[in-house]
């Protein structure tokens, strides 16, 4: 019975009192920024990039049709196609995820990069203080006939 208390006690020290509020609090916060930045890219830098490039850079409509099931006439959309049991290679869904990636990767390495020099220049600067250099053993040698010649005088 002790060691079924105990485990139920060590469960409960580890849930209270600290990793895992802390986790929980991590994915929280992570989970609110994770929609910030997929809005940033997608509301503002993706525009951006369309703008520049002077078109839409969405490869999600893009496949390759691999087989159409028998009888099937019907519009030759991907969503049809899929719809219609149609095995088909979505390749620009995973380039435009991709891309998105990359996009999203960018912006958080930005900004960890932004808040590290924040932090830097909110932080004094770490001066430190070199060691003393290590008496040479000669020169200990020397000192300590010294002070043997000092006590027999």
């Amino acid at each position: 019975m002790s060691k079924a208390r105990g485990f139920i006690q060590e469960f409960q020290e580890f849930a209270v009192k600290g990793n895992m509020i802390d986790l929980a609090v991590g994915v929280i916060i992570g989970a609110a920024f994770g929609k910030i930045i997929d809005s940033l890219v997608r509301d503002i830098i993706m525009p951006l990039v369309n703008f520049i490039l002077g078109g839409q850079v969405d490869f999600a409509s893009k496949f390759l049709l691999l087989r159409t099931p028998e009888g099937y006439a019907g519009p030759q959309t991907y969503d049809a196609l899929t719809k219609a049991g149609a095995v088909v290679l979505s390749w620009g869904n995973f380039v435009t995820v991709a891309i998105n990636f990359i996009l999203l990767a960018f912006v958080v390495f930005m900004l960890v990069k932004g808040v590290n020099a924040m932090r830097n220049r909110l932080q004094p600067p770490v001066v430190e203080v070199a060691a003393p250099a290590a008496t040479p053993e000669d020169v200990a040698l020397l000192r300590e006939i010294r002070d043997l010649l000092k006590r027999s005088v």
